[in-house]
């Protein structure tokens, strides 16, 4: 029996570790780097994954950047007192696509969920409750998602955070179906959530 050199079985063992991606679709996805890609190319991609080391968490927010801050908590012209509350990075350039948004963001990684073992605990508050009990916030807007988790984690942080009287807790309107996440929103969709958010009691 004919086996794949060790080489391009690495190569398409690493492609299936991506989600979605099953034996046939990694080895598709490898041999269409070996004959479509140029030689330069595979440098290209070798060196962006290995630039993927320099990602890490932002200390401010909790997003994705290969810098100190990243490019929003560096901003000097947004208004650092207003924060919005998402669940996942991908939340924020959801909402960053809208071009109307003009605050700072929280990213929680994640959701409360029992049923999968992820509590508060899990879950980066820390920072949050930080700059609200520094008096470093205004309003808090929660935007985790249309969910059974999403709503569980916004009223657990809306009863830390009534702690702090003097901060506005909103929640944005959904125009979207509830078990529906922001990510899958068309922009306007989230537009509309965003100015339509109320105070949440």
């Amino acid at each position: 029996m004919y086996n794949y050199p060790k080489t391009l079985e690495d190569l398409i063992n690493s492609f299936s570790l991506l989600p979605g991606v099953g034996k046939k679709t990694a080895e598709r996805y490898a041999f269409s780097v070996i004959n479509n890609f140029r030689e330069e190319e595979i440098e290209e991609l070798i060196s962006n994954l290995e630039n993927l080391k320099n990602l890490h968490s932002c200390p401010s927010c909790g997003s994705l950047t290969d810098s100190d801050l990243c490019s929003v908590c560096s901003d000097d012209t947004r208004n650092h007192r207003l924060v919005m509350v998402v669940e996942d990075v991908k939340d924020l350039f959801a909402m960053e696509k809208l071009k109307d948004y003009n605050g700072i963001y929280h990213v929680l990684h994640g959701a409360i969920s029992f049923s999968k073992g992820v509590s508060v605990d899990d879950l980066n508050i820390d920072s949050l409750m930080t700059k609200a009990a520094n008096d470093q916030v205004d309003e808090v807007i929660l935007a985790t998602n249309a969910t059974l988790e999403g709503e569980t984690t916004a009223r657990y942080l809306k009863e830390l955070l009534n702690d702090y009287p003097n901060i506005k807790v909103s929640r944005i309107a959904y125009g979207l179906p509830v078990g529906s996440a922001l990510v899958y929103a068309d922009e306007m969709t989230l537009l509309k959530a965003l100015e339509g958010r109320r105070e949440y009691k």
